[in-house]
């Protein structure tokens, strides 16, 4: 069972202005929260007594009097009443960005789709080529992603480059092939077109975009979603970034997997003609040598 502290943090995003009010208070006092009755709470956060309800409601507590005996028997038993206080508190810019943050990264965290993920990733292996196309604010992300990849495998292009055809980097593509497509907002309307003909020429595509890009959805075969949400004007690309971390660690892993699995049938299939000593060791040896080639010229 989650926490209070887990609840508010796992929810605060979707809750409103006045809600945010009385968790903001509970974070900054949690420690001093059961000393608290409904009223006190609401008098305190500067918010009404119906709005407290209407949280812990929102929360899964049928009444208020039901979380000051949840945290009556945490304490009682000795279990900390919350596992991470957070890092920055108040009502300031800072404070409210690291909140936002969190909400950020807590929502994607919740949201992903395990089985999805996991057939996405081994599709990616498998794939002849990937291709990570990301335009205006995803081209970062979208190259970020690819020298990510690009470590271990090889047939890893992003797209546009610099006085690149778009329509003719990708005509080649087939079933074959595996497309990643960073569509987060600000994305220019090229962005569903591609995907129609992409879905159209039989090219899986794996769609990288914000929850609320729901219509995006039915043109891709995967989605992995990051919100963008900020305290300010620019959006935040944090859970972004996270999301990529993981998506690349686990491609990683995945395939090494894979190869090793492969790497037996190929040692006995080299036996036959005394070469059970020859090894595949992947791009880093390959690598190597063609930095030793260019030293000594």
């Amino acid at each position: 069972m989650q926490q209070l502290d887990e609840r508010l943090k796992g929810q605060y995003a979707s809750l409103s202005p006045q809600e945010q009010r009385v968790a903001d208070f509970i974070f900054d006092h949690f420690d001093d929260l059961i000393s608290y009755n409904s009223a006190e709470l609401a008098q305190l956060s500067g918010v009404s007594k119906a709005t407290v309800s209407r949280l812990f409601k929102r929360l899964g507590y049928d009444k208020y009097k039901d979380m000051r005996d949840e945290l009556r028997t945490l304490r009682q038993s000795g279990m900390p009443l919350t596992d991470q206080r957070d890092a920055v508190q108040g009502n300031t810019l800072l404070a409210r960005h690291y909140k936002q943050e969190m909400a950020n990264l807590t929502q994607w965290v919740n949201a992903l789709d395990a089985r999805q993920f996991a057939e996405a990733l081994t599709a990616m292996v498998a794939a002849r080529r990937i291709v990570v196309v990301g335009m205006r604010n995803a081209y970062p992300a979208a190259l970020h992603l690819r020298q990510q990849l690009l470590q271990a495998r090889g047939q890893v292009l992003v797209l546009p480059q610099p006085g690149q055809s778009l329509s003719e980097e990708l005509v080649d593509l087939t079933a074959d092939d595996l497309v990643v497509m960073m569509a987060f907002r600000r994305r220019p309307r090229i962005v569903r077109p591609l995907l129609q003909q992409l879905q159209r020429d039989g090219v899986p595509v794996l769609l990288m975009c914000e929850p609320q890009a729901h219509s995006l959805f039915p043109l891709s075969r995967w989605q992995l979603c990051a919100p963008l949400d900020s305290v300010s004007a620019y959006d935040s690309y944090a859970s972004v970034n996270s999301l990529i971390n993981l998506l690349a660690n686990a491609f990683l892993h995945e395939n090494a997997r894979q190869r090793s699995s492969a790497h037996p049938r190929y040692r006995h299939a080299l036996s036959a003609t005394g070469r059970a000593g020859t090894t595949l060791m992947g791009r880093q040896r390959g690598a190597v040598h063609y930095y030793g080639a260019i030293k000594t010229t």
